[in-house]
Order: C-alpha cells, then structure tokens, then sequence
C-alpha cells in the first residue's frame, strides 16, 4: 500500500511527571524494556535504541510463554530532543511522538500508520495499552520496575 494512502491511527497519555524524566523513561533502553508490551503475558527482553537522526532502535517483544514474538525495530529520521521524534518501521509505515511540556506533567502523542493484518481498533487498543504502561511505569505502579 502506498503510504499516502495508509489510515494513521492516534493515541495519547498525560504523565503527571516532568518532561525530563518521561523523555528518560521513553528513550534509555534500560526504562524500555520494562514497559514496552501491551499486556502482562508479554514482555520487552531486550532493547536498543540509538537516539539520532538516523539511527535504529530495535525493541524485541514476546510473549512470555514464548509463543510469540517480534522486532519493534527501524529508524530515526527526525529526534527533537525532549519534543518530538519521527520514526520509520521496516515495514515502511511511519511513527511520529510528541512531548508537550505542561504546568504539571507531560502529554505524549502517537500517531502512526496502521498495518493491513490487524483492525484499526486492534491496533488502536494495542498502540493505547502500550503508553498506559508507560505511564504506570512512569508512576512507580508496576510491580516488576524494580
């Protein structure tokens, strides 16, 4: 599918934490795998991540039981320190996040291009579960942050 004809999808959180500490917990691998899954039967083993223009990330996500598994993985083409950044999956579609600064935390903003194998809403529902663990990491509610 030509990209200009992909659907993008959005989803957000508010993290009621400063914007330099949610910028670390999204973007140092070793904060990644700890909240990188949309579910508790899935995990985040392993993470790399090189925050430039160019450079690639590759999160690996699995299910615990290993039934399952895949790379998150593809590259930078745009990093606004602690704002925005512009990313490309392998699969060619595109991921852009932002970082709002607010009085008393930080909005985070994805909007990406849906794939073909999954429903919009699947995806929706997937892409929203990931940041809502992000933010009960970011607030000390996960039991195996530590």
């Amino acid at each position: 599918m030509n990209t200009s004809e992909r659907k993008t999808i959005t989803v957000g959180t508010y993290v009621s934490k400063p914007l330099d500490e949610v910028w670390e917990l999204w973007t140092n691998p070793g904060h990644i795998t700890k909240w990188n899954f949309a579910s508790e039967d899935w995990q985040c083993p392993r993470a790399e991540n090189e925050l430039s223009r160019g450079g690639r990330f590759n999160w690996r996500m699995e299910a615990k039981d290993g039934s399952s598994g895949f790379d998150y993985c593809g590259e930078y083409l745009k990093v606004v320190p602690k704002e925005k950044l512009v990313k490309r999956l392998d699969d060619g579609r595109e991921v852009n996040i932002s970082f709002l600064k607010l009085d008393n935390g930080t909005q985070i903003t994805e909007t990406f291009e849906a794939e073909n194998e999954n429903s919009m809403e699947l995806q929706r529902k997937g892409w929203q579960s990931i940041l809502n663990n992000f933010k009960a990491y970011c607030l000390g509610n996960r039991s195996h942050n530590e």
